[in-house]
C-alpha cells in the first residue's frame, strides 16, 4: 500500500487504484455519520475534491489522489459510514479509479514513510 499526505491510502491491483481513509485519520475524525462518493464513470483530476465525509466532529473532503476514472464505489459505507471506523484499510474502501500510470504511485509514501508522517 502507499500513503498520501492527506492521510489517504492507495492500493495497487493491475491498473485498478483502490483508495481509502488510514486508520490514524478515522480515528482523528471519529464517529463517521455520514459518506458521499462519488459517480462511477466520473473522470478526476489528481488534488480534485471528489468524496465527502462527515464525523460527529468535522467534515472532510477526500481528493483524487491521481488522474482517472472512477470504476467503483463501496455503497455499503453509504449506508453504514461506520464500517469506516470499524475497518478503515479493508471494508471502509472509499472508490476504486482506473489509473494511465501505475508509475504515477511511486511519489506516495511507504507504511513506513507514512507511520513517520502521521506522527
Amino acid at each position: 500500500m502507499k500513503y498520501t499526505e492527506d492521510h489517504e491510502w492507495l492500493r495497487l491491483d493491475g491498473d485498478t487504484v483502490t483508495v481509502g481513509i488510514t486508520e490514524h485519520a478515522a480515528t482523528q475524525l471519529g464517529d463517521l455519520v455520514f459518506v458521499e462518493l462519488p459517480e462511477v464513470g466520473r473522470t478526476v483530476s489528481k488534488g480534485e475534491e471528489c468524496a465527502v465525509i462527515e464525523s460527529v466532529k468535522a467534515a472532510s473532503d477526500i481528493v483524487a489522489p491521481l488522474d482517472g476514472e472512477i470504476t467503483e464505489v463501496n455503497d455499503a459505507i453509504v449506508d453504514d459510514p461506520a464500517k469506516v471506523n470499524a475497518d478503515p484499510a479493508g471494508e471502509g474502501w472509499f472508490f476504486r479509479m482506473k489509473i494511465a500510470d501505475a508509475s504515477a504511485l511511486d511519489g506516495f509514501m511507504d507504511e513506513d514513510a507514512y507511520k513517520a508522517h502521521a506522527g
